[in-house]
C-alpha cells in the first residue's frame, strides 16, 4: 500500500516520511539557518557537522511535487488503520501475514520469514521526497531501503488470487496498491530488491 498521495481520510497530499527516518531526514535536507533560527529542534550533543547538514530551506520548492520541501519532509505520519479494519473485516482468513515498513523499512519482513526469498521487484517508482534525500545526503540507495519506506509503508501477504481484493480495497480510500513481488521457498532467508535505483540483497 502506497505511503504517498491522498487518501479519503486525509486533507491534503501526504509525502510520505512517516515517523521513521524523520530525525535524519530533517537533517540531512535542510540547511544550517534552522539550527541557529530554531535551536530547540536537535539535540545539543549531536556533533555541529551532522546538524542541518543539508542546503533546503523549508519554502523551497521540491521538483516533481506542489509542495515545498517543509510540507514533503514534515507530511504526518499516514495511519492505515481504516484500510486495515476493512481488510481484516472483509477478508481476514485470506491474510497469512502484515508487516508495517517502519523500524527496518523495506527489510523488515526478514524479522518475520523462515527459510524464504522475499523478491521485491515491482515496488512503486521511488518518490520525490527519497530522491531529495538521497541526493542531499549522499546515502547509498541499498542504505535507503534499510532507513526509508521508499514508497510503501504496508505490506499484506496473500495467495496471488486475493491480491486484487486487497488492491482494490486499498484504492477505495484512494490509496494505490499493487503487487511488490513475491515470496520463494529457500534454504535460508534472502531479499532481494530490485528498482530504478538498482538490485539489492539483503
Amino acid at each position: 500500500l502506497a505511503s504517498f498521495g491522498q487518501a479519503t481520510y486525509e486533507d491534503r497530499y501526504n509525502g510520505c516520511m512517516g515517523s521513521n527516518g524523520l530525525t535524519s531526514a530533517r537533517h540531512d535536507v535542510f540547511a544550517k539557518y534552522l539550527a541557529e533560527k530554531y535551536p530547540e529542534t536537535f539535540d545539543a550533543a549531536v556533533p555541529d557537522e551532522l546538524v542541518y547538514s543539508g542546503s533546503k530551506h523549508l519554502s523551497d520548492p521540491v521538483p516533481g511535487t506542489t509542495l515545498t520541501a517543509g510540507q514533503l519532509v514534515l507530511s504526518p505520519t499516514r495511519t492505515y488503520a481504516p484500510v486495515i479494519k476493512k481488510l481484516l473485516t472483509e477478508m481476514r482468513p485470506a491474510i497469512d501475514g502484515m508487516i508495517h515498513c517502519t523500524g527496518g523499512a523495506q527489510t523488515k519482513v526478514m524479522h518475520f520469514v523462515n527459510n524464504k526469498h522475499v523478491i521485491k521487484d515491482n515496488l512503486f517508482p521511488i518518490p520525490p521526497l527519497f530522491d531529495l534525500i538521497q541526493k542531499e545526503s549522499g546515502t547509498p540507495w541499498s542504505e535507503m531501503f534499510k532507513v526509508f519506506n521508499m514508497g510503501h509503508r504496508m505490506e499484506i501477504y496473500v495467495a496471488p488470487e486475493h491480491a486484487q481484493e486487497v488492491i482494490d480495497i486499498s484504492r477505495s480510500f484512494n490509496i494505490d496498491a499493487r503487487i511488490v513481488g513475491r515470496v520463494e521457498d529457500a534454504q535460508s532467508n534472502r531479499l532481494t530488491i530490485t528498482t530504478e535505483a538498482g538490485t539489492f540483497e539483503y
